[in-house]
């Protein structure tokens, strides 16, 4: 099944995907992992993936920053096809913080330049300004052991902003988190989006996490992954910590609940039957 989802005006979206799908080989078989991906995001647009286990989520993102290739469909980022990584253009935060535990916090925001090739003159001021914009200053010669789990994203944060890419690409960048934690950072991160035009990619399968950071949220399918609804959160950023107590959140988050239900239980089925895609 495939479900046009426009950016808008034509021609106005930023991350372009259209009618992608995605199919792994294996020993046992062709596994369809995505089917007639359509979606238009726009420059300076914070969407939200949301969807059941194995349904392909992680694989749009990756295909986005060039990790992976379409089996079918294609992907344009800045009206450019993506063809590989897009260092300068797209960053990465994951769930694992990947940070080397022998370096600082500010070394190890400096390793993410060098990898990109920035110049060294650079390296410092670069650091020193996106480790202050999550918070981070005072702990800028601390090593990953020192720091709460909070922090440590924090710094794969402040990694990836260091970058200056106009694409942040976040695969459920707070799901190994405590709820208060992931309430915090959440609540930062709608904060660092009114203040830059970054283009945010969300991968999460928390339904209020999408519902407090999302300007649209893509709900997908069981496997094959499809587009099943966009959903618009229409509230403005930063978002107000009170947010999550009023009825409009909890409409907001009984809507993808109704809309993921019957999907979850397709995508439980399937793995019992056929076990986890890989």
């Amino acid at each position: 099944m495939t479900q046009e989802v426009p950016a808008g005006a034509a021609g106005a979206a930023f991350v372009d995907i259209r009618d992608v799908g995605k199919t792994y080989r294996s020993r046992r078989g062709d596994v369809a992992a995505l089917s007639g991906i359509n979606l238009g995001i726009r420059e300076g647009e914070f969407v939200s993936v949301l969807g059941p286990s194995g349904c392909g989520k992680s694989t749009l993102l990756n295909m986005i920053g060039g990790l992976l290739l379409p089996s079918t469909g294609t992907v344009e980022v800045g009206h450019k096809p993506v063809r590989g990584p897009l260092p300068h253009d797209i960053a990465f935060v994951f769930q694992e913080n990947a940070l080397f535990p022998w370096c600082t916090v500010l070394e190890n925001v400096k390793l993410g330049m060098v990898f990109q090739g920035v110049p060294k003159s650079e390296h410092e001021e670069r650091a020193r300004r996106s480790l202050e914009t999550v918070g981070l200053k005072d702990f800028m010669g601390h090593y990953p052991a020192q720091l709460s789990g909070g922090q440590r994203q924090r710094v794969a944060l402040a990694r990836a902003l260091s970058l200056e890419t106009g694409i942040l690409l976040m695969d459920e960048p707070f799901g190994a988190l405590d709820e208060q934690t992931r309430m915090i950072l959440g609540e930062d991160l709608s904060v660092l989006l009114s203040r830059t035009d970054k283009t945010i990619v969300f991968v999460t399968h928390s339904l209020g996490e999408a519902v407090f950071l999302a300007d649209r949220v893509a709900v997908f399918s069981a496997r094959p992954g499809y587009i099943k609804q966009i959903v618009e959160i229409d509230e403005p950023h930063p978002r107000r910590p009170d947010f999550v107590t009023t009825e409009k959140f909890a409409s907001l988050r009984n809507t993808l609940y109704g809309l993921l239900h019957e999907e979850i239980r397709k995508a439980v089925a399937q793995t019992a039957m056929t076990g986890p895609l890989t």
